[in-house]
């Protein structure tokens, strides 16, 4: 796989997209994970005691989420073969939504059938899979989460949690 990106860097056809497959879909070398992907590494918690489980805080519905947090939330898809969750929302207001961009706070997402709660990886390229820069009103933000042995299915309950942020959403 080295050598295919080698090929294509020295030809200019790497796309962004290829840099994330690349990155995330191979193991992590030199990263203390051997022959598991990034995204087996990205849970959090697999400890199923009330103790180990931070609590969360309560969700809001859409027309609160836009008024409090003011942000447009989008579906919660599956992405990379199961592999990752892909979470958008839209800023309506960058103020409101700044808490959101903190680089300090970690986004987790919390399934809610086995109460696993999932991580947003981190890269050693590119760093956390999250976007953290000045919000701007009227675009649309990202973020991943892994998705470890595909725990996460169509159809699944989860919260989104970041700082004071709760989402609970469906995947579609």
């Amino acid at each position: 796989m080295i050598s295919i990106n080698v090929f294509f860097s020295k030809y200019g056809l790497l796309s962004l997209s290829g840099l994330i497959f690349s990155t995330l879909l191979m193991p992590a070398w030199g990263e203390g994970l051997g022959d598991q992907s990034l995204a087996d590494s990205a849970t959090l918690s697999v400890d199923d005691t009330e103790a180990a489980k931070p609590p969360l805080p309560e969700a809001a519905d859409g027309e609160t989420q836009k008024s409090l947090w003011g942000v447009e939330l989008m579906p919660l898809r599956r992405v990379a073969a199961g592999h990752m969750l892909d979470f958008r929302y839209r800023v309506l207001d960058s103020t409101k939504a700044a808490p959101l961009f903190v680089r300090q706070t970690k986004p987790r997402l919390v399934h809610k059938a086995s109460g696993k709660v999932l991580a947003v990886p981190e890269t050693a390229k590119l760093g956390p899979l999250r976007n953290s820069d000045t919000p701007q009103a009227g675009r649309i933000y990202w973020m991943f989460f892994g998705n470890p042995g595909g725990l996460v299915q169509s159809g699944d309950q989860v919260s989104v949690v970041i700082g004071d942020f709760r989402a609970d959403l469906s995947v579609e």
